[in-house]
């Protein structure tokens, strides 16, 4: 399926503010080859890019972004906050550091990468994230892996919605409690690891059998599963045949029956490794 072809879907936050179906994830793509290896997806139709402070390759990203063809007004360009970085003074230069990095004018949506709650000063980082907004270094602002609860702090004490909430979401670990919630307040879900890690999930015997009855690839199959539940997806690719190959999967329609069958594979200790929102400190 050619790219050109492909429609991909547009999910929309509280504040109008949208994102495409699937986007590209960009952990490990460093360098020339990183830099290469986005401005190819742009060049087949990608619009979301998904970077980090502490993916050491915020360069590699804005170069990339810079050589494609495409407008830059239509790219959708992700960072995130570290840890470290949560005291106020600190995500300041944080949030600016990368802006320059990328050197692509401004952020188009920052997010705390984690809410470190025993660390508790990610409502800092939080209101930093608000007045860059406020003075257009960022034009969005989210957060990556918080809970409910994290997410419920930082509006009453900024009276700020997230638009986003990048979190762990693949079939071994469905997340419905927690989409459910996301869909309530209108906040977009964006999935990290969106096909899990390694084989496990691609050899599921209920996945085999529903990409053999739409002709598509098990790894097609997990992204439309993504789509149908109205999760961005981020997968990593570094191909150009696997950069257009998940991109297709935003034109697969699935039915409830096989959405629910994928679900099902859910499991108590479906997380890829110990990394609790609750309890996990990321540096």
């Amino acid at each position: 399926m050619s790219t050109q072809s492909v429609t991909v879907p547009l999910f929309t936050a509280h504040n109008g503010f949208t994102l495409p179906a699937i986007g590209l994830g960009t952990y490990s793509l460093n360098g020339e080859a990183g830099a290469a290896a986005v401005a190819g997806a742009l060049d087949a139709g990608y619009r979301l890019v998904d970077s980090a402070f502490n993916y050491e390759n915020e360069g590699a990203i804005g170069q990339g972004v810079r050589d494609s063809a495409v407008d830059r007004s239509e790219i959708v360009v992700t960072t995130k906050l570290p840890g470290r970085h949560h005291r106020a003074t600190r995500a300041r230069t944080s949030i600016e550091e990368s802006r320059f990095r990328l050197g692509v004018g401004i952020t188009d949506l920052h997010l705390i990468h984690w809410p470190n709650p025993r660390q508790d000063e990610y409502v800092q980082a939080w209101t930093e994230l608000v007045q860059a907004q406020e003075r257009g270094a960022v034009r969005q602002i989210g957060v990556s892996n918080f809970l409910p609860e994290h997410l419920e702090r930082i509006e009453r004490e900024t009276g700020v919605r997230p638009v986003v909430n990048q979190i762990e979401v693949h079939p071994y670990f469905p997340q419905e409690e927690q989409l459910a919630y996301h869909r309530e307040h209108g906040i977009l879900t964006e999935a990290w690891s969106p096909i899990g890690r390694g084989r496990d999930v691609l050899d599921e015997p209920v996945i085999a059998e529903i990409a053999g009855a739409h002709d598509i690839t098990p790894a097609q199959t997990v992204l439309a599963w993504h789509v149908a539940r109205g999760t961005v997806a981020i997968p990593k690719a570094s191909s150009r045949e696997h950069q257009v190959s998940n991109l297709a999967a935003a034109a697969i329609a699935l039915d409830d029956t096989e959405v629910a069958a994928i679900t099902a594979l859910g499991r108590p200790d479906g997380r890829l490794f110990d990394a609790d929102p609750a309890t996990h400190e990321e540096s």
